[in-house]
């Protein structure tokens, strides 16, 4: 059993917590990580007050010197944490009264653990927020520098895995950079709905305190006070918020990972990835594994499950505040860690990867990837669309037989499909005629893809500036 009850809230008890409850309840062995920030709100909040006479300039300035000494005692790791404190901000608070006396119990004036909890979640995840977009940045302007560099780089399309049409690599990153732009715009506008402040509210209805709260968002960077002190406490909605932008980010690179898994074995062999992003196999010699995508595409599924842990947690409570709460911050604190590393790994892995144009190449001429070409040539010519699939498809099964490309048939085994067809045909025929017909905003031809890479590049520094 423990010895004495918690001084923040033990007046009301006649025994002391069992010590299983006091270890099974409290939370300070993982929101230690809040300190910095619960130190930054705690300040904001100190000087509030004495702008509006609950505090004494002295006592704020005692608070003040007495905050800052021990957020460098966390810093230098010399900060003894207790369990019995439960948790951060009780911790710091009676180390606080411990180094400067009765004016630290003062600092609790006008608010509540409940409203200071919620406030330093925002305050860190803002603050990692702010570093995911720069290694989200960091990654979207390496993709977008390799795709300009392979905007000629021939390579197939593919539909359900099978050969569909010529692309160019340049032009298949560019598809994974409009994932991650749209990642970029959800990851903002969750920064905006964080970035509400509910220090105020105290545990649920506000304080009788003649507090302004405005001066303490001002303070600590919010965009405003939070409008009500009932949901200010108990919502967790940005925290989901989050988590769903990480689930859908993750989703994106666990595609591009299983693309990059895919292009690196031996039977599509289309790219290299250096070897500091690569192990090798404690049997087999030969093997050079892609472990940095593998990897992601495995931490997607966790992830995910912080995202569902997040939403059952709160999809039963009553307002306001609820013990359930102390849950939210171990998902929270592990989406953010792993959204950091897997952006970081492929902000440097991404820029690079090496593709392999010859085998590119080849790959792309096999299974008759420009059998639509040859479709949209016939209508060209004046056969409807419908006449021309038949037409091409009959072509298509003559060089299954045959063992033939269509770019390797020659013009009598074509006319023997059409009549219209003429000399011009192998114009259309080829790879690089192919990529460069589709002319048009979205489209493959090397001038557009460059000029997809330059808007992309200007709608990141854009961004950019705004950070």
């Amino acid at each position: 059993m423990s010895q004495v009850t918690n001084q923040s809230w033990g007046g009301r008890f006649s025994e002391p917590t069992d010590a299983f409850v006091e270890r099974f309840t409290a939370s300070v062995t993982f929101d230690q990580r809040l300190a910095r920030q619960d130190i930054r709100g705690s300040i904001a909040h100190a000087t509030m007050l004495a702008r509006v006479g609950v505090l004494s300039d002295e006592e704020r300035n005692a608070i003040v010197e007495g905050l800052n000494e021990i957020a460098a005692e966390i810093e230098r790791g010399e900060f003894q944490w207790s369990v019995p404190l439960e948790d951060v901000h009780m911790n710091i608070e009676a180390r606080l009264t411990d180094k400067i006396g009765i004016t630290g119990k003062k600092l609790h004036t006008g608010r509540s653990r409940n409203d200071q909890v919620a406030t330093d979640i925002r305050l860190f995840l803002r603050d990692e927020i702010d570093v995911i977009e720069v290694e989200l940045v960091r990654l979207r302007e390496g993709m977008i520098e390799l795709a300009d560099r392979e905007a000629e780089t021939i390579m197939p399309g593919f539909t359900h895995l099978q050969t569909a049409q010529p692309v160019t690599f340049g032009h298949h990153l560019l598809a994974w950079q409009e994932m991650l732009a749209r990642d970029h715009e959800r990851l903002l506008d969750c920064r905006k709905r964080a970035n509400v402040m509910p220090l105020g509210a105290a545990a649920l209805a506000g304080t009788t305190y003649p507090i302004d709260r405005h001066v303490t968002a001002e303070l600590l960077g919010f965009s405003r006070p939070a409008e009500n002190s009932l949901d200010a406490v108990s919502d967790r909605d940005f925290a989901i918020e989050f988590t769903s932008f990480a689930s859908i980010l993750l989703m994106h690179l666990s595609r591009m990972s299983e693309e990059l898994v895919l292009w690196t074995s031996a039977q599509f062999d289309f790219i290299d990835l250096p070897d500091r992003f690569c192990t090798g196999s404690s049997i087999m010699p030969q093997k050079k594994n892609p472990d940095v995508p593998e990897l992601v595409r495995g931490k997607t599924g966790r992830v995910y499950g912080h995202l569902m842990a997040l939403l059952t947690l709160m999809k039963s409570q009553p307002l306001a505040y609820n013990k359930d709460n102390q849950e939210d911050k171990e998902p929270l604190f592990d989406a953010v860690d792993t959204v950091r590393d897997c952006l970081k790994a492929f902000a440097d892995m991404v820029p690079a990867i090496e593709p392999k144009k010859a085998n590119m190449e080849v790959a792309a001429l096999k299974g008759f990837s420009t059998a639509t070409d040859l479709a949209d040539y016939l209508v060209r010519k004046g056969v409807a669309f419908r006449d021309a699939h038949e037409i091409v498809g009959q072509s298509v099964a003559f060089g299954l037989r045959e063992e033939k490309d269509l770019s390797e048939m020659s013009l009598t085994e074509l006319k023997q499909f059409s009549d219209i067809i003429e000399e011009d045909v192998f114009e259309v025929l080829t790879l690089e005629g192919s990529v460069a017909a589709r002319n048009h905003i979205g489209g493959t031809a090397p001038n557009q893809v460059r000029a997809a890479a330059q808007r992309a590049r200007d709608a990141v520094s854009v961004l950019k500036d705004a950070m």
